[in-house]
């Protein structure tokens, strides 16, 4: 609601704590069948609207442990400096399954790992990693979507994580769709205030709800595909040596 996709086939992802992949299906559930969840996403006047979805159980958390546990970052914006800093992780993948991989994988016993450290790895590739690897879950996202018959050409994100220039554009890359930020990126607290409007009659269809949104920026993809094929096979090794189901 707050990112305003109202129609079939528009998507947002959220990246708060966790992150969430959300695609307007219309009045179709989609039983999907690449592990991704079949939902409603909301009902007025009686007519509903479904969803698929793809939850990431650890995004934005990934950046707190780097502040809080291993304090290596100030905060969220010292991570993307740092990631800045270096042209690449130099082969290091931070896989953040502290509490086990969520969708496609549904793995609750598989468990974080730091991968590919070499002698000369440093905080900033570790920094960076981490903010690759959220951009890296949501590209296996858009993947079982498009096992379920739908591919997106533009994702809406919002939360914490969106206000970062350079993880949108590193996603806009390996996703190889446009991403697009809007100016108030708290859309989930939005989406509730809408609904809360459109209940009481302020509004009278979701389209009068379009002008709320108000772009701020767009990501276009700038990565080769060869190189953006590359990284994502680096990240699928990674999460194949710490998945403990198939």
């Amino acid at each position: 609601m707050g990112q305003a996709c109202f129609d079939a086939g528009e998507v947002k992802s959220t990246y708060g704590t966790g992150g969430f992949l959300v695609l307007n299906t219309g009045d179709t559930l989609i039983r999907s069948k690449a592990r991704l969840l079949g939902t409603i996403a909301y009902q007025i006047g009686g007519k509903r609207t479904y969803a698929l979805e793809g939850s990431i159980l650890s995004a934005g958390s990934t950046i707190q442990w780097l502040r809080d546990e291993l304090k290596i970052i100030r905060d969220g914006a010292h991570a993307g400096e740092l990631a800045q800093s270096v042209a690449d992780t130099a082969g290091v993948h931070l896989v953040p399954a502290f509490v086990g991989l969520g969708a496609p994988h549904w793995d609750s016993d598989a468990r974080g790992a730091i991968l590919g450290l070499q002698r000369g790895s440093t905080i900033a590739h570790i920094a960076r990693a981490a903010l690759e690897s959220a951009a890296f879950q949501t590209a296996e996202l858009l993947e079982a979507m498009a096992k379920d018959g739908v591919a997106p050409q533009k994702l809406c994100v919002d939360g914490g994580m969106a206000r970062n220039d350079w993880f949108l554009q590193f996603m806009a890359d390996i996703l190889g769709v446009e991403v697009v930020r809007p100016k108030n990126t708290e859309t989930t607290v939005l989406g509730a205030a809408i609904l809360a409007a459109v209940g009481a009659g302020e509004f009278g269809s979701l389209k009068e709800v379009d002008s709320i949104w108000k772009l701020d920026r767009k990501f276009e993809p700038r990565m080769a595909g060869a190189d953006r094929s590359r990284r994502m096979a680096g990240w699928r090794d990674a999460i194949s040596r710490i998945r403990t189901r198939t």
